[in-house]
């Protein structure tokens, strides 16, 4: 006999576990809407904890959004890394657009998946969405979070936390440093206006000997990388450089090609805006960091009062705070306690006149490196030609060059003019014939043609080299006619 009389039916046993079946799921579907979902989440993750805490392997990390009332940099960083990473197969993403953006920009929505390779260990990101989400009814933001969940193998946590997050970090840099909208501050009225700055300089287009390019290039190379130096020996994180030459040779340029190499934002300080100390220690103050402070014609900008002159001071104006602009009060800010309150920052002085400043402006600290920007050198002229001409040094050299090399030499003519003159004609014959005659002209002006020699002796060879050229220049169109008359006849 298969069962015994002491055993319930089978009958009994199927008719039992439907009733214990339905009292779950009545169970089950009350706990549903009487139990708020956040205590169903914390009662699920603590059962799954107790049963499967020593089979997992797997290590979850949460970043917040939110880091007690303040940004978490974490967060915005891997939002930014991985809106490179996402796959052409994410069927849910959202965009985003700026106002000054000039591309859409992707991000993960709720619920999708990142996997992400490093150092041949698999990670697994997850953007998660809780509350206040309109799209599932649930009203306004309020009390809204958003978080992301990074996964893995227990035993590279040490990996993730030292090297994995400080990648994302410098990534993120980077990417943010390439998408940065450079922006060009300028004063109104006591205050910060901006506009996009959209200046194509950059260093490959000045006209400067390729020597101090370097030297400039590995100046802003070694002070953005040292960061961890200047905390340790105790300076503010800034850098100052003069820059000093003639009117033309390229200065305000030059402000425009450090920015877009290092992506600062420029702001364009006027001291004649300025009355007071207490005024421009305000605007100093609302700079943001990573930017330039430009401050132009230092010399003539505005008659600042010496440091070691006793101020004036009556019943409306008593005290620095109220005081007039002062030497002292700029540079207090250029290296006292003020230009502490920033980090990554560049001070760039210019002018025409470098022996009319105050010694005290031009101290080690204060402009660390003076950049003189001087007449344009045959070098310099070449670079120009390739902006404005297209000529290069993979073409054939003009046969103007040697003349113009043998012209230019000295300090002649300033690379505004050089450009002024090649933007006169797109024909390269034209143009490079127009800068010839300016620079006959600027020497014999000179008496500068060669050493020794008078000025009625130097007009004379001039006047003979203009028509040798002139005669040159002929016979080369006369050879394209005949070649021409030849081709049509043939």
């Amino acid at each position: 006999m298969l069962f015994s009389k002491d055993l319930p039916s089978p009958t009994s046993i199927f008719t039992a576990y439907a009733s214990m079946a339905g009292y779950m799921m009545m169970i089950r579907s009350m706990a549903h809407e009487l139990i708020p979902a956040p205590i169903q989440e914390f009662i699920y993750s603590t059962l799954r904890s107790l049963f499967f805490r020593s089979s997992s392997t797997t290590l979850t990390l949460t970043i917040d959004d939110d880091n007690m009332g303040m940004d978490n940099e974490i967060y915005l960083d891997a939002q930014t890394y991985l809106s490179t990473k996402i796959s052409p197969d994410a069927v849910r993403l959202r965009i985003s657009k700026g106002h000054k953006d000039k591309h859409v920009t992707l991000h993960l929505s709720n619920g999708e998946i990142v996997v992400d390779v490093f150092q041949d260990v698999e990670l697994t990101w997850r953007f998660v969405t809780d509350g206040g989400d309109k799209t599932n009814g649930g009203g306004d933001d309020d009390g809204k979070s958003e978080y992301f969940e990074l996964s893995f193998d227990k035993k590279h946590r040490d990996l993730v936390i030292n090297s994995y997050v400080p990648y994302i970090e410098g990534k993120a840099k980077d990417i943010n440093d390439e998408r940065r909208i450079l922006m060009l501050h300028s004063l109104n009225c006591l205050r910060w206006e901006s506009v996009i700055l959209e200046h194509p300089s950059t260093f490959e287009t000045m006209a400067m000997e390729d020597e101090l390019k370097r030297e400039v290039i590995d100046d802003l190379d070694r002070f953005i990388r040292r960061k961890e130096f200047y905390k340790r020996v105790g300076k503010a994180w800034k850098r100052g450089y003069l820059l000093y030459g003639p009117p033309g040779t390229g200065k305000s340029s030059l402000v425009a090609a450090m920015a877009n190499y290092l992506r600062f934002d420029v702001y364009d300080l006027q001291l004649a805006s300025v009355m007071r100390d207490a005024d421009l220690r305000r605007l100093l103050l609302a700079t943001r960091n990573r930017s330039i402070l430009v401050i132009e014609d230092i010399d003539c900008a505005v008659d600042l009062p010496n440091r070691l002159e006793k101020q004036p001071v009556d019943g409306k104006n008593r005290g620095e705070s109220q005081g007039p602009l002062t030497l002292s009060g700029l540079l207090n800010f250029i290296d006292g306690l003020w230009s502490s309150c920033g980090d990554e920052r560049i001070i760039i002085f210019t002018t025409n006149h470098k022996d009319r400043l105050d010694p005290a402006l031009l101290r080690p600290g204060r402009m660390d490196m003076h950049i003189y920007m001087g007449h344009c050198s045959f070098q310099g002229f070449k670079t120009l030609t390739s902006n404005y001409l297209g000529l290069n040094d993979t073409t054939m050299p003009h046969r103007l060059y040697p003349e113009i090399e043998r012209l230019m030499n000295g300090d002649v003519i300033t690379p505004a003019q050089v450009a002024e003159e090649l933007m006169k004609s797109e024909d390269v014959d034209v143009a490079l014939e127009g800068l010839v005659n300016v620079l006959e002209k600027m020497r014999f002006k000179a008496g500068e043609s060669r050493p020794g020699m008078k000025k009625n002796e130097s007009r004379l060879e001039m006047e003979e080299m203009k028509l040798r050229r002139d005669s040159e220049g002929s016979a080369k169109k006369n050879s394209k006619r005949i070649k021409k008359l030849f081709l049509f006849w043939t």
